[in-house]
């Protein structure tokens, strides 16, 4: 740390139970699970472990405020005014959520207080001013008769969300499904569970009623299946990998062919033609790929260079990478932070060891950085066969840090 250090402490974690009707209650079980701390390695917190007996008790709950509770029967307005009473505690609260963030997640605190939070605050506003606007249609149809649409809530809504904007995947999530009239039940990534607590607390003291908001941490497996195959559950919204997102159609398919919405991740390429502004380029694809620590689902891990400015560009694109901050993400001088978990950071440096294996040219980077936590150097590879990049890549998402640079002749 220099002297650009920024002073941050992480927040006293009080919300660490899960929120069902209105309270933070133990696991049924009486289980926990550990977040950690990816800049160190140390436990935050131990947080209850959700499973299907909760999930069931969640549901119950979003579905007795749904059928017989005040929040789908309030009007618009009234809803959108809650709404904006719980983005105001979120702005009076925004370095304590932007810090639960960079210790839980390894955000980096900075981008988090002016990004991160500031736009799940936005979007949660403007679904609040939607809530009033949610008009049908009158019809001309055949004959002396006229027809309408009525929008209505679906109902139950199960959230699952992933752990590289814990926030804002929380807000875009379920931000629209409140303004709709829905309750829902949200299950955080295991990695990332201590904001979503922390909102859920926040909803309570907006106003929002028990019930509506239920928040459920634990593991895909247990309590991502019981949401997605539940029978009471009308609709599932899912961001993650093609692997889980068909998992949950299947069970949302074989229950009660219930709706899903899903934002799942892929494998982008950058083209960049002669004609391009190389200095441009080069930090447009060092953002594409380094930015939130490679760890966005349409990260550009692919770039494809045409030959006139080939030999430029992987010069240019290597020093840039040398001069991408790796560090303590509470740093305001730092670029990149840590990986979200252990789990991350061994399967990214196994990905780097495959393209050293297949051939494939490190230019840069590679290897751990510091002696704890889980950094890694920002890596580039050059002289990329073509089998390299079609392999499958399963379970890489929502991260790809090696960059790829191949030419585009």
């Amino acid at each position: 740390m220099g002297s650009n250090e920024m002073v941050a402490v992480v927040p006293e974690i009080k919300h660490t139970k899960l929120f069902i009707n209105g309270e933070f209650v133990d696991a049924a079980s009486g289980k926990t699970f550990e977040t950690r701390d990816p800049r160190t390695g140390d436990v935050l917190a131990h947080v209850a472990e959700a499973d299907k007996a909760d999930v069931d008790l969640a549901v119950g709950a979003a579905r007795e405020a749904f059928e017989h509770g005040k929040w789908p029967r309030m009007s618009g307005y009234e809803r959108g005014r809650v709404m904006h009473k719980l983005a105001d505690l979120m702005e009076q609260h925004t370095e304590e959520l932007a810090a639960l963030d960079g210790a839980d997640a390894g955000k980096l605190l900075l981008l988090g207080k002016i990004i991160d939070i500031p736009a799940a605050v936005h979007m949660l506003r403007y679904y609040a001013g939607a809530a009033d606007k949610i008009h049908g249609e009158s019809l001309r149809v055949s004959g002396k008769y006229q027809g309408y649409t009525l929008k209505e809530p679906i109902g139950v809504v199960g959230i699952i969300i992933p752990w590289n904007f814990p926030s804002l995947m929380f807000f875009l999530k379920i931000s629209p499904a409140l303004a709709a009239g829905c309750t829902v039940v949200v299950k955080p990534a295991e990695q990332t569970p201590l904001s979503a607590l922390y909102y859920a607390h926040l909803a309570k003291l907006a106003g929002i009623p028990g019930g509506v908001i239920n928040v459920v941490p634990g593991f895909g497996p247990t309590a991502g299946a019981a949401i997605a195959s539940h029978m009471d559950v009308d609709s599932v919204a899912f961001t993650g990998s093609g692997e889980v997102g068909r998992l949950i159609m299947e069970a949302s398919a074989r229950s009660n062919l219930k709706t899903v919405s899903l934002e799942l991740g892929g494998k982008s390429p950058l083209i960049i033609f002669d004609d391009a502004d190389v200095d441009m380029a080069v930090e447009l694809s060092r953002l594409a790929i380094f930015f939130n620590k490679g760890e966005v689902c349409v990260a550009g891990s692919r770039v494809y260079v045409q030959e006139g400015i080939y030999d430029e560009f992987v010069k240019k694109a290597v020093v840039a990478a040398q001069n991408w901050k790796v560090g303590d993400p509470f740093d305001v001088a730092t670029n990149m932070g840590p990986q979200v978990d252990k789990v991350q950071f061994e399967r990214v440096l196994r990905y780097i060891e495959h393209g050293k294996s297949e051939g494939a040219t490190l230019l840069t980077g590679g290897k751990p950085f510091g002696d704890k936590g889980y950094y890694i150097e920002p890596t580039i590879f050059a002289d990329v066969k073509g089998g390299h990049e079609d392999r499958p890549r399963r379970d890489l998402r929502p991260c790809d840090v090696p960059h790829e640079v191949q030419d585009g002749r």
